[in-house]
């Protein structure tokens, strides 16, 4: 863990390599992942690099497998696993899994991947346009079948002879007369109607139908039959539902029209021959059915080869495009280096310090395997160096958290790291304000389900839900633990106390049943006795008294800013740590110990009030300001912890305080107190500590209900050492860097004198005020962000209080409220309750919860010492170039 507390040490290094060996010693690092490369070339675009052709290479192998997981996709066959990604980055180079285990260089690895992926996919675009093609006539003949059969039986069963003959002269006449009729004939008097037959898709019929009726204004007779069986689209290769229409017009015009309509909705038309003619459709359908087979025969066959290739091509795919991957990540950094000499690449980057002396032998030893004479070289650059980037090495169940702090911003190099401390107190926060036995247990049970599976889950493809909770299943672990253990400190399972070790409290007659609404309970023992002390948690029987709600906020109230006030007052101190570890005594003795003093003599005091007022036995203090007859069955009480002094003097009214005062009547609480602490109360009363607080500043030495001697004077002394520290916070540090910063200057001229010192001033004051102007923000923040961030901790409690809440009047209303009416009604009840549990505290609940912990983190702790202005460090790792591709 101390090594997660500080970011990895990293080393800027400068490395020439031979060209030749440049791609194995890539390879090498890749494999390590332990090296950020800098980009010594950024005034050359991309087009302009070495090695942009390999890259363009790598592009286009990319290209082509992309097209061959699509058409694996098509025929929903699942890609064939190529191992963990572990076991490919550390296994010599194989070609579409040959058992040839010699490594080839990159060029040749190129050319080979080059030349089969080109063969399978000529191979497989030649089936596709083919299958496309038989599609589209098998689709054709289908749709034909389907017109023949659909107009024979609308011209047999359907409508009357729509065709009628010429009209031709009667019998009897006169052959002039027959001569003179037939002249008279007119061929407008022929009443036979034309007709077009296709098929429209089924979705497209009404605007199909409507658009023919305004074209033709209604001169034309026009009728559907949806074809049965889906036809597939070939170019898309979904299934469509599509009718066969047929339609009946007299003029050309129309014709021309319809046929325009029906090119616009994509409508097939087919030319049948005259119906009349039996013999004729009947052969054609006969002609048409056979051809109807062999084209089926073709297309499956088509599909049947693709088929087979597309499970050839699911085997190697994945292998293959994580060995594109690799390669393009090799030739994309090789276009960072520099050939500041022929042969030769010079490159610069960040590498982890611990793995220098294994770069350095990656680098050696890809030089060596090349036989080359010209040695490599592995050297520090000297300083200044960029901003160095930070690092830290996470394992399964550090990985989260770490992530957790990068989504708000990375520690600068080397800062402290709040994900150190993240990973225990953000469970821990989570659990205060969600602590319930049993949805705590759903929710621990839930984490556990997921390690249980994870070897599973890490090499599945989940979808980005399940990636997330995947990444995140120990956080989830650990929510779902200290939820629990809230849970049993509360004593809160579904909004029930459940009593583990018996109640210490009893009330009068609670043997016999007789106990009545507004009976008070007392301790079975003594106050402070073993046997008056719940062992663990709180006591049940707080769940059934009146003044529950009352009881449960003041604990859940003071717990919240103990835990605020310790988490934030932590952050300071990490403030004073990363000061002393930058070597910044500014910083630390005007920064971080003003805000220590400020914080301690206001929060930290806050919350010694509070733990001082739990210890106090305040029985006894109340018990000794109390007046009471020596002869009474009081007298003599064990709640009294001193010793009992008998004041019958004849004196006084015959009343006495333990401690021996006679009392007069009419006293006041501080002459029966013996303390002697001052106030009203003298020492003897519990305060109230908000009005103590607020008193600190507006009534300073003034303390009406003390709790020890010299209250007054030590928050005197605290107040001052508050008041101190904010001018020093605010002016100590601007006014140290002024003077540091200030050098006299000499000049030879008195007139360059004159206006280079006016420049100077001009430059001093910029530089002061920006400084002045910053400590204050500074200032400003921490001061009211002490008081602002204390109040924002009551979400603890506030959330806390409203699950417990929820959780009652979801228990009364779904579950009481039906138990005692009947079996079915309690059914129902339960079915209710499981739901809103389930709908509002298992899902809607722990959102919330988390969503107001993360913000507890990033803001109120964080913002105490986190600067958030890091550079991340980005490896040229091909374990995380793979992932992060899938």
């Amino acid at each position: 863990m101390a090594r997660w507390f500080r970011s990895e040490p990293m080393e800027y290094i400068s490395f020439i390599v031979n060209e030749d060996a440049a791609h194995d010693c890539l390879a090498d690092l890749g494999r390590m992942g332990v090296i950020q490369f800098t980009d010594l070339n950024p005034d050359l675009t991309p087009f302009q690099r070495r090695y942009v052709s390999y890259v363009k290479r790598c592009d286009e192998l990319e290209r082509k497998l992309r097209f061959f997981s699509n058409e694996i996709e098509k025929f929903d066959l699942e890609m064939i696993s190529a191992g963990t990604v572990d076991n490919f980055v550390n296994s010599p180079t194989l070609v579409s899994g040959t058992t040839d285990a010699t490594k080839r260089s990159g060029a040749q690895l190129l050319e080979s991947m080059e030349v089969e992926l080109e063969q399978y996919e000529s191979q497989l675009r030649e089936l596709n346009s083919y299958s496309e093609k038989l599609t589209r006539e098998y689709n054709e003949k289908v749709e034909l079948q389907e017109v023949l059969e659909k107009a024979r039986r609308f011209f047999m069963t359907d409508a009357p002879r729509l065709a009628v003959s010429e009209l031709t002269t009667g019998t009897g006449g006169t052959g002039n007369q027959a001569g003179l009729l037939e002249s008279e004939i007119r061929p407008d008097l022929d009443m036979r109607f034309s007709s077009i037959t296709g098929v429209v898709a089924t979705e497209e019929r009404v605007r199909f139908e409507r658009m023919i009726f305004r074209a033709t204004r209604g001169n034309c007779y026009i009728r559907f039959a949806q074809i049965k069986q889906p036809i597939t689209d070939p170019e898309s290769g979904n299934m469509v539902e599509k009718s066969v229409f047929i339609i009946f017009y007299k003029s050309e015009s129309i014709e021309s029209k319809l046929k325009k309509i029906c090119d616009a909705f994509s409508a097939h038309r087919y030319s049948l021959p005259d119906m009349d003619d039996s013999p004729a459709v009947e052969k054609m359908l006969t002609e048409n059915a056979q051809e109807l087979v062999d084209s089926r025969t073709v297309l499956l066959k088509n599909q049947d080869t693709r088929y087979r290739l597309c499970q050839l091509l699911a085997k190697h795919t994945e292998r293959w495009t994580w060995i594109v991957l690799r390669e393009k990540a090799v030739y994309h950094s090789l276009n960072m280096f520099k050939a500041d000499v022929s042969g030769m690449l010079r490159g610069e980057g960040w590498v982890v310090s611990e793995s220098l002396d294994a770069v350095r032998e990656a680098v050696e030893h890809a030089h060596a395997n090349m036989d080359l004479t010209m040695p490599s070289l592995v050297d520090h650059v000297p300083q200044p160096w960029p901003t160095p980037p930070t690092h830290f090495i996470t394992n399964k169940f550090t990985y989260g958290y770490q992530e957790f702090v990068n989504t708000y911003g990375i520690p600068r190099y080397r800062e402290a790291n709040p994900a150190l401390f993240t990973a225990a107190t953000f469970p821990f926060l989570f659990g205060v304000m969600y602590g319930d036995i049993g949805h705590g247990l759903f929710l621990f049970l839930s984490g556990c389900t997921l390690l249980w599976n994870e070897k599973a889950n890490d090499n599945a493809k989940l979808g980005e839900m399940g990636e997330g909770m995947h990444a995140g299943r120990y956080m989830i672990t650990m929510m779902g633990f200290f939820a629990v253990y809230a849970g049993l400190m509360y004593n809160d399972c579904f909004s029930l106390g459940i009593n583990f070790f018996g109640t210490r409290y009893q009330f009068e007659g609670q043997g016999s049943g007789e106990v009545e609404e507004g009976d008070v309970a007392s301790l079975k023992g003594q106050y402070g006795a073993e046997e008056s002390v719940y062992p663990f948690g709180l006591d049940p029987i707080w769940h059934i008294t009146s003044n529950e709600l009352l009881f449960f906020n003041s604990f859940k109230m003071k717990l919240s800013v103990i835990f605020g006030i310790i988490q934030m007052f932590s952050g300071t101190c990490l403030k004073g740590l990363n000061a002393v570890y930058f070597n910044e005594p500014l910083d630390f003795l005007y920064e971080f110990l003003p805000m220590v003093v400020f914080a301690a003599s206001m929060f930290i005091y806050m919350v010694f009030l509070i733990f001082l007022k739990w210890s106090i036995n305040w029985n006894s203090r109340m018990l000794s300001a109390t007046c009471i007859d020596p002869y009474s069955d009081t007298w003599g009480s064990a709640d009294y912890d001193g010793e009992w002094e008998n004041c019958n003097n004849g004196n006084n009214n015959g009343y006495c305080t333990p401690w021996g005062y006679a009392c007069q009547g009419g006293d006041t609480t501080a002459e029966k107190c013996p303390f002697d602490f001052g106030g009203s109360g003298d020492g003897c009363q519990p305060p109230n500590l908000i009005t103590t607080l607020i008193n600190i500043a507006l009534n300073p030495g003034n303390v009406d209900e003390p709790m020890y001697a010299g209250q007054g004077n030590v928050q005197n002394i605290l107040l001052l050492a508050a008041f101190i520290s904010v001018p020093i916070l605010l002016l100590a540090k601007p006014l140290l860097l002024s003077r540091q910063q200030h050098q006299p200057i000499h000049h030879h001229s008195e007139d360059t004198e004159g206006a280079h010192g006016a420049h100077g001033e001009e430059e001093e004051e910029h530089g002061f005020g920006e400084i002045v102007i910053h400590q204050a923000i500074e200032t400003i923040e921490f001061v009211l962000g002490m008081v602002s961030n204390t109040a924002s901790y009551l979400r603890l409690w506030a959330l806390s209080l409203a699950h417990s809440e929820l959780a009652t009047v979801f228990w009364e209303k779904a579950m009481l409220s039906t138990l005692n009416v009947n079996w079915f009604a309690a059914f129902l009840g339960y079915g209710v309750f499981a739901g809103v549990t389930l709908g509002v505290l298992l899902m809607m609940d722990v959102l919330e919860c988390f969503l107001h912990a993360l913000r507890l983190h990033w803001v109120e702790f964080q913002n105490k010492f986190f600067k958030a202005d890091g550079v991340r460090f980005t490896p040229y790792s091909f374990k995380q170039i793979i992932k992060d591709a899938a």
